[in-house]
C-alpha cells in the first residue's frame, strides 16, 4: 500500500497536487472562448482536495491538457477550469498564467491556508514531457508535500508525476488514486468469480498484452469491435469488407489457445450489424442490416454485435460476480450502431451485486450516454495508464510514491 494524505500532517503545509484535467475543449463561438464539454475528471479530484482544505492545507495544483508540445496553446489554457473548480468547491480558486518562474513562487509564498492555487498547463514547457530535472525542480519550488492524484498520467515518467519526487520529501496518493489502486489492483488480483471481462476496441495489438494477462485470470472474455473481425478471421470466418488486421492472425490464434489451455471462455460474436459503407465525418451508415449468422457478406462491413451476440454476452455478465469492461462494441458514436455497446452497459446495471469497473474513454463515454453511469461500482479515469497497470506494467507516477 502506497502513503496516502491521510498518512501526512497537512495543516499550514504547501500542499503541490498533480491533478488530470485533460478535459475535453469546445470553441463557444458566441463568446470566441473554449469551455469544458465534461467535468467528469475536475469532479473526480474534489474529495481529495476538500480534504486538503479542511486539513488547512496551503494547495497547488498542477495537470496538462492536451498537448501543446512545449509551446503555449491559448485553446489547451487551464484558465476555464479555476471558476468551475471555485463553484464546485465553493471557495475561489486563484489561476497563474504559468507553472514555474518568479511570479507563481510568490503566489505559492502568499497563499493562506485553505487556499487553493491553479497552475497553467505544465505541457507548455518541453522540460514536462522531457522529465527535465530544472523543471521538475522549479514546479517543487516553495513546497513542502506532493500528492498524486492523476491516476490517468501515472503511466508517464514526466516532471510533474515522477521528476518533482526526486526533489520534495513527503510524497503521498490521493483519494483518487488511492480507488484506482483498490479496484483496478486488489479487486482484480483476487477477483470474486464468475469474473467476466468484455473488451471492445478497433485493433488486436492494442490490447494483446492485456488480453494475454487476464486470460490467466478471468473465467470468460467477451470481445466485441473491430478486433473481433480480425479473431473471426483467424477462425477462417468471412468477415467481408471489416477493419481487420490480417498481419495479427498469428498473435490472435495464440490467444485462442492460450484461452483454450486456461479453460476460459473465449466468446466472440456470433451475428452482426453490418452496413455497406460508413461515413464517420458525417456520422452516417448505409445499406445497414443485421446478419443472420456469423459470416458477414462479402460487400459489407461489420458495426455492431447483432441481438443473439446481444443475448448471449448478456448472459454471461448477469452471472459474474467482477466485471471489467474496456472498449465499445461497435462504432456507438454513430446513430443506429450503437445499440450492443449500449446492451453491455445494460446488461453490466442489472448485475448490481457484482463489482463492475469500466474502464477507457469510448467506455466510459457510452456509459454516461446510456444514461448508467450510477449503476456501475467504479469508472477508471485512466485510458493508457490503465491499460498499462492491467499489463502488469510498473507506473513511474506510482513507483514515485513510497509504501507505507
Amino acid at each position: 500500500m502506497k502513503i496516502t494524505l491521510r498518512d501526512i500532517p497537512l495543516k499550514g503545509k504547501r500542499v503541490l497536487v498533480r491533478v488530470d484535467y485533460n478535459v475535453p475543449m469546445e470553441l463557444d463561438t458566441s463568446t470566441n472562448s473554449y469551455v469544458i464539454t465534461d467535468r467528469t475528471r475536475i469532479l473526480e479530484t474534489l474529495d481529495t482536495l476538500k480534504y486538503l482544505i479542511d486539513q488547512k492545507a496551503k494547495i497547488v495544483l498542477i495537470s496538462h491538457l492536451g498537448r501543446p508540445k512545449g509551446k503555449r496553446n491559448p485553446k489547451e489554457s487551464l484558465a476555464s477550469v479555476a471558476p468551475i473548480l471555485s463553484e464546485l468547491l465553493g471557495t475561489k480558486v486563484k489561476f497563474v498564467g504559468d507553472c514555474i518562474g518568479p511570479e507563481v513562487d510568490k503566489e505559492k509564498e502568499n497563499l493562506q491556508e485553505g487556499e487553493v492555487l491553479l497552475l497553467e498547463n505544465t505541457r507548455f514547457y518541453p522540460g514536462e514531457e522531457k522529465n527535465d530535472p530544472e523543471f521538475a525542480k522549479a514546479l517543487a519550488s516553495h513546497i513542502d508535500v506532493y500528492i498524486n492524484d492523476a491516476f490517468g498520467s501515472a503511466h508517464r515518467a514526466h516532471a510533474s508525476t515522477e521528476g518533482v519526487c526526486h526533489f520534495i520529501q513527503q510524497k503521498a496518493i490521493g483519494f483518487l488514486m488511492e480507488k484506482e489502486l483498490k479496484y483496478l489492483g486488489e479487486e482484480l488480483k483476487d477477483p470474486k468469480r464468475p469474473f467476466v471481462v468484455i473488451l471492445g476496441g478497433a485493433k488486436v495489438s492494442d490490447k494483446i498484452e492485456v488480453i494475454n494477462r487476464l486470460l490467466e485470470k478471468a473465467d470468460a472474455l467477451l470481445i466485441g469491435g473491430a478486433m473481433a473481425y480480425t479473431f473471426l478471421l483467424t477462425k477462417g470466418c468471412k468477415v467481408g469488407k471489416s477493419l481487420i488486421e490480417p498481419d495479427k492472425t498469428d498473435v490472435a490464434q495464440k490467444a485462442l489457445e492460450k484461452a483454450k489451455e486456461e479453460k476460459v471462455k473465449f466468446l466472440l460474436p456470433v451475428d452482426h450489424l453490418v452496413a455497406q459503407s460508413i461515413d464517420f465525418e458525417k456520422r452516417i451508415v448505409q445499406g445497414v442490416e443485421q446478419t443472420p449468422g456469423i459470416d458477414i457478406p462479402e460487400e459489407k462491413l461489420g458495426v455492431d454485435i447483432g441481438p443473439k451476440t446481444m443475448a448471449l454476452y448478456a448472459e454471461e455478465i448477469k452471472a459474474a460476480r467482477t466485471i471489467l469492461w474496456n472498449g465499445p462494441m461497435g462504432v456507438f458514436e454513430i446513430p443506429g450502431c450503437e445499440k450492443g455497446t449500449f446492451s453491455i452497459a445494460q446488461s453490466i446495471a442489472e448485475n448490481p451485486s457484482a463489482v463492475s469497473i469500466v474502464a477507457g474513454g469510448d467506455s466510459i463515454k457510452a456509459l454516461h450516454r446510456s444514461g448508467l453511469a450510477e449503476k456501475v461500482s467504479f469508472i477508471s479515469t485512466g485510458g493508457g495508464a490503465t491499460l498499462d497497470f492491467l499489463k502488469g506494467k510498473v507506473l513511474p507516477g506510482i513507483d514515485s510514491i513510497p509504501d507505507k
